[in-house]
């Protein structure tokens, strides 16, 4: 088949929704489909196999753009039209402008639409002081579903969570699949046995951004008992960096930041003692999965803007939402026994499994040529 898959933001694989994106063309490609990205990466511009438009510019919004390192893509109607022609079927991955403008020219064409849901409402909101707003939030959903989301012929969401989330809001149901991204094998392999630090570890990864939280766990540290023998590893990148740095050092928590690459991250997750993942938004977390198919046991938010939490087996996995007492104590849990890591580190076996990546790449191309055959 000739697939297009047109991404808003795509640049580097430092993010869920760009993973997800390299995830699926390198499988399809494997497979031996025809893909064409469109995007606006701009150092992909003569790369075969990706069709470029123009970036968008938002004036005094493209400080924030750059703080996260974000860029965004201003449609081309043209540009747009030539890169599906031909096309079997479409896949968008974000209802903002290129992914809406696509899927008016995919409809003028008669070219099925699959659309994923890779943006919460907060994920935006977090960036203009408006996360707790229901009535912003409430509307940005109602714009994803008018921009993009009622033209597609089936909506892939990662989480069964984010699907009953978004139809509450809109008040319909929509054709769809609900498919994890995936773990890649990486992080299942088996590594040989050594520590990140002489000290009790504790992953958390994650952007550094107002909806992730992290000042949750290095509060929870620095008031316990055991906070001089704890090390905690950030791993990610993002505008609050140095606020987080700077908070860990006047708790006197012992605390590395850094951004990892794919491999030195499977390596890193391999030494650890606990995962922690304190984010109060998140559509699925790939990377709390990554790091339990690394064999960590994770304590996780319990937020109710979250689907994180239905990875925890039970409520020793699970803190309040934003409460570093709830998550301390959580943690010393963990921290005093280690055969209560060893037990869940058993019981997490099996539940890991089901996100193999491979499987679940299989079960979009599924959807994509399900889609493609209906239209014919």
């Amino acid at each position: 088949m000739k697939i297009v898959i047109v991404c808003d933001v795509l640049g580097e694989p430092n993010n869920g929704t760009t993973l997800a994106a390299y995830n699926l063309i390198n499988h399809l490609k494997k497979q031996g489909h025809n893909v064409t990205v469109v995007c606006a990466d701009q150092d992909k511009k003569g790369v075969e196999g990706y069709v470029v438009v123009p970036l968008l510019s938002l004036g005094p919004l493209n400080f924030m753009l750059r703080a996260n390192n974000v860029t965004l893509a201003k449609p081309n109607k043209k540009i747009i039209t030539e890169a599906l022609q031909g096309a079997d079927v479409v896949h968008i991955l974000m209802p903002f402008a290129l992914g809406a403008a696509a899927a008016k020219v995919a409809q003028k064409l008669g070219i099925p639409i699959t659309a994923s849901f890779h943006a919460q409402a907060e994920n935006f909101t977090a960036h203009i002081a408006c996360m707790n707003s229901r009535l912003v939030n409430h509307w940005v959903y109602l714009h994803f579903y008018r921009a993009l989301y009622r033209k597609a012929n089936r909506v892939h969401y990662p989480t069964q969570f984010i699907k009953e989330l978004f139809e509450a809001h809109i008040k319909r149901t929509l054709p769809d699949c609900v498919i994890s991204n995936g773990v890649n094998d990486i992080f299942y392999a088996p590594r040989p046995a050594h520590r990140l630090s002489d000290k009790f570890t504790i992953f958390c990864t994650g952007r550094f951004s107002k909806e992730k939280s992290q000042q949750t766990l290095i509060k929870a540290v620095a008031n316990s008992p055991f906070r001089d023998n704890v090390k905690i590893y950030f791993a990610g990148c993002g505008p609050k960096q140095n606020k987080l740095k700077k908070l860990a050092r006047r708790k006197h928590v012992d605390a590395d930041f850094r951004f990892y690459t794919r491999s030195d991250l499977a390596e890193a997750l391999a030494g650890a003692d606990l995962y922690v993942h304190t984010a109060v938004v998140e559509i699925e977390a790939i990377s709390c999965l990554e790091a339990i198919a690394s064999g960590l046991v994770p304590v996780i938010s319990d937020s109710a803007r979250s689907a994180t939490k239905n990875f925890a087996l039970d409520e020793h996995c699970l803190f309040r939402s934003g409460d570093w007492r709830s998550l301390s104590h959580q943690i010393a849990y963990f921290y005093d026994s280690p055969q209560n890591i060893q037990q869940y580190k058993q019981r997490y076996a099996q539940f890991r499994e089901q996100f193999r990546q491979e499987e679940c790449m299989q079960r979009m191309e599924q959807m994509l040529c399900d889609a493609a055959a209906q239209n014919k």
